[in-house]
């Protein structure tokens, strides 16, 4: 396992324009969660949650990856074997940083990808920037069955959670980023680690930042470099 694992929220991509459910003029302000985010979206308001997320899906074409993700980026490349990226975002600005598929572990799902619902099927299909519709008429391939979004709701099992605890327990470095701490306990999983890091851009209620070794509040792109520092020490003391 990783020695040094690396969790993205929100707050790495804000700076690339991406909204963020939590802040004063976020997604959750413009739409009820309960609509377009629950488990049984897909059932009860199907159209406006395809919509919804045909037009994440169609905004995130013209979203490039910002200082931040850069850096992480040319980490993972430089030490592929030390570092496990793991994020909270559906976003593919990882991977448009440079960053293969294998490379950056999605716990939420991926944006750009649609599902099966079909449970004995599930294929996933990466439809990039197109609407849902766009892609078979919305049609599985193989089975014909409706497609939905590969995005994890609220109610649902996350699968790649599994990987996330398998890394923690493993981690001698924890570094979180931009995240509000209120999906993830990051302050359990802070105090598996040797050493650990916390760069929000302000403090968050759900956060105790006494169990983190260092804390940034600054933006992402402004505490990057003194992250990446810290990893490369931590690494290269090992």
């Amino acid at each position: 396992m990783a020695k040094v694992l690396i969790l993205s929220g929100a707050g790495i991509s804000a700076e690339s324009g991406i909204k963020t459910f939590r802040d004063s003029d976020g997604l959750w302000e413009e739409h009820d969660v309960g609509v377009v985010c629950n488990y049984d979206s897909m059932q009860k308001h199907k159209t406006i949650t395809v919509e919804f997320y045909d037009k994440r899906r169609a905004e995130l074409e013209f979203k490039e990856p910002n200082y931040a993700h850069k850096v992480v980026a040319n980490l993972k490349k430089r030490y592929k074997k030390d570092i496990a990226v793991i994020t909270q975002n559906v976003d593919n600005l990882f991977e448009k940083a440079g960053l293969g598929y294998d490379e950056v572990i999605h716990l939420h799902g991926f944006l750009s990808e649609l599902r099966c619902q079909n449970y004995d099927c599930s294929l996933i299909f990466d439809i990039g920037y197109k609407s849902q519709k766009e892609f078979n008429g919305g049609l599985c391939p193989k089975c014909h069955t409706k497609l939905r979004p590969n995005i994890v709701f609220f109610g649902e099992q996350a699968p790649m959670y599994e990987e996330l605890n398998r890394h923690i327990q493993d981690c001698s470095l924890f570094v979180v980023i931009g995240t509000s701490g209120n999906v993830i306990g990051v302050n359990t999983m802070a105090q598996f680690a040797t050493r650990s890091i916390l760069n929000n851009y302000e403090p968050s209620s759900a956060i105790n930042d006494a169990y983190f070794s260092k804390v940034l509040y600054k933006k992402a792109t402004e505490a990057i470099d003194e992250i990446e520092q810290e990893i490369e020490s931590f690494l290269n003391c090992e």
